[in-house]
């Protein structure tokens, strides 16, 4: 399930379908209908005027509010469709998958680069980072993975739950994760982004004032050596 950007509706599954609620407890309209298995997860659009679900039938498909189907099914995933969320801009839905993979997608239903490759267990859960540059996901693997929208692992896996990582979300920062496990525990996790600080690092020391011309070429030799 899953509330609108505004607070006055919220979508549910059932079987097959979809359904759109008021907060009276009224639905609203008739059931989605369009996957032809079990619906696993739903999500809004940050404008609330988008509903995306993911299907058993290994499909997505982007709803308007009054249940019809914008485009044909997105298909790509070879298994289950386990989550799916939107970003923060609402141009682009990742996917979460019981094939162990990610994958983007345009609203067009068009994948965006090749699977996102490196759990090795259903991917049970994915989210956006609130400038829409990062993804998270959580996986039976028992890790979290961080990726770029290139689809590029962003360091090791997140290790230290000993069950499946069923949930994730990021601080409305962005510096911080939340994970929840079958292993009954949630954690938090700093994300640092260590890669872009040692970047600047290294920029900064190349060309610091009290390097000699010498002193910064090796300071660029040791700056490439870390890359």
């Amino acid at each position: 399930m899953a509330f609108s950007p505004q607070g006055d509706g919220i979508i549910s599954t059932s079987d097959r379908t979809l359904s759109l609620w008021n907060l009276e407890n009224n639905e609203i309209g008739s059931p989605f209908e369009g996957h032809s298995s079990s619906v696993w997860t739903v999500a809004f659009s940050p404008q609330g005027d988008r509903i995306v679900s993911g299907s058993r039938d290994n499909t997505l498909r982007l709803w308007d509010l009054d249940g019809n189907a914008i485009g044909l099914p997105f298909e790509g995933h070879s298994d289950w469709v386990l989550s799916v969320a939107f970003s923060p801009q609402g141009d682009r839905i990742v996917s979460g998958s019981r094939d162990n993979t990610l994958r983007l997608w345009d609203l067009e239903g068009n994948a965006i680069g090749l699977p996102f490759e490196g759990h090795s267990g259903e991917v049970f859960s994915v989210a956006f980072s609130p400038e829409g540059d990062r993804i998270v996901s959580g996986s039976r693997d028992k890790t979290l993975r961080l990726w770029d929208l290139e689809g590029n692992a962003a360091g090791a896996p997140f290790e230290g739950h000993s069950g499946s990582v069923c949930s994730v979300a990021f601080s409305p920062e962005g510096d911080r994760i939340i994970s929840g496990s079958s292993d009954n525990t949630l954690r938090l996790w700093l994300v640092g982004f260590w890669e872009d600080e040692l970047r600047y690092c290294c920029n900064m020391l190349m060309h610091h004032p009290a390097l000699t011309l010498s002193q910064g070429e090796t300071a660029r030799q040791a700056c490439e050596v870390c890359e």
